[in-house]
């Protein structure tokens, strides 16, 4: 159990941010390696530790918006932005939970999430004509992230894969899209955390939180760390192309397999 949980946290934590979908992976490598489902409560945990690993990397910028935000100036344009762009997910995703849990958990379809929208992130990546910081972003830019965040409920997406590819055509500069977007999953990470907890609670199943669950949260941590710092530094120099790449050759492969 303890090698399962360690290569699930070690796949969630890089796959979280690195836009190649990590509920995508956290549905196929128990699959793949014929492990049980590793079940809601070790989801939770590795989506708590990478929680905090962006908690960390951003937390003077965190901090600022903790302490501007009640006035006009970027730390409250920032903080108003996350949540325009946060409030979309909230909504949709309380709704089609169901059908998220079940319909959309299909091999076949996250294959052609994969590769559909790897391509779209590098075309959109490719083609922007960047102009704008995160600090000259708009309130229409920020719905726009926020309702193309959306898509991410469907495996395979991937959430930052989509908001990055939102805010490209934005024409935010890379780095500002991808700050964006790591930004944005505090809120949404921290929402489905809270609701999945809660419903463990009034269900009396709070015992599912174990050490396994602890050990989750440290080793997706650490994970989640090194991987925001990775992409904060790729994304200064590089492009999109070779997760699109990895994306075509993931989901070619899972047609394989399962067809």
């Amino acid at each position: 159990m303890m090698l399962q949980t360690f290569v699930l946290a070690l796949v969630q934590s890089i796959a979280e941010f690195l836009p190649i979908s990590s509920s995508a992976h956290l549905i196929l490598v128990p699959r793949l390696l014929h492990w049980p489902d590793q079940g809601i409560a070790m989801d939770i945990g590795l989506h708590v530790g990478t929680l905090a690993a962006v908690l960390v990397y951003f937390g003077r910028d965190f901090w600022h918006i903790l302490w501007g935000f009640y006035k006009k100036g970027p730390a409250q344009n920032l903080f108003i932005h996350l949540c325009i762009a946060t409030v979309p997910a909230l909504i949709v995703g309380f709704f089609l939970e169901h059908i998220v849990e079940t319909v959309f958990r299909s091999p076949i379809l996250i294959a052609g999430t994969l590769m559909v929208f790897g391509v779209i992130l590098y075309a959109a990546d490719r083609n922007s004509a960047s102009q704008k910081e995160i600090q000259t972003m708009t309130k229409k830019d920020a719905l726009f992230i926020g309702i193309a965040q959306c898509l991410a409920l469907v495996p395979g997406v991937s959430r930052s894969g989509i908001t990055m590819t939102a805010g490209r055509l934005c024409r935010m500069k890379r780095t500002a899209a991808t700050q964006f977007s790591m930004m944005l999953s505090v809120p949404v990470i921290a929402a489905a955390a809270i609701w999945h907890i809660g419903k463990l609670f009034f269900e009396n199943k709070l015992d599912v939180l174990n050490p396994t669950f602890g050990w989750g949260i440290l080793f997706s941590f650490i994970g989640g760390l090194m991987a925001v710092s990775f992409l904060m530094r790729w994304v200064k120099t590089e492009s999109f192309f070779v997760f699109m790449v990895y994306r075509l050759a993931l989901g070619l492969y899972l047609l394989f397999v399962f067809l």
